[in-house]
């Protein structure tokens, strides 16, 4: 699943060690562009961390999410996990390029010099 918004806050690094090794989570807030916008704070693990950082708060982002819940002594745990974080571009995508105008003939004079045919040759 993929989530579109705008960065807003990249919050602390946790570190710690497990039964399997250390490990690193980061969580940042991304709020969506909709008509009713709403803010959603995702994780990464891992080397992905290394994905945030050259992003920007403010920035435009798409992330690539898996939603999963747990079961913990009778309460369920949601959590959001980022699998991958690219940067939007500026520039309009194709679904937002304006469509180019109908051609129309009137906007060119006719060829003079030629047959009735209105080739040029």
């Amino acid at each position: 699943m993929e989530i579109q918004g705008k960065l807003i806050k990249k919050l602390d690094q946790q570190t710690g060690h497990g039964k399997n090794g250390a490990w690193v989570k980061q969580e940042f807030i991304i709020e969506t562009q909709e008509q009713y916008p709403r803010k959603i704070c995702i994780s990464l693990w891992g080397d992905k961390v290394r994905e945030l950082d050259p992003i920007q708060e403010g920035s435009q982002i798409k992330v690539a999410i898996n939603i999963e819940s747990r079961e913990f002594n009778g309460r369920w745990y949601t959590d959001v996990r980022a699998w991958r974080i690219e940067p939007m571009s500026k520039g309009a995508t194709p679904e937002q390029a304006p469509e180019p105008p109908p051609f129309n003939d009137n906007l060119y004079p006719p060829m003079e010099g030629g047959s009735d045919d209105g080739l040029p040759f």
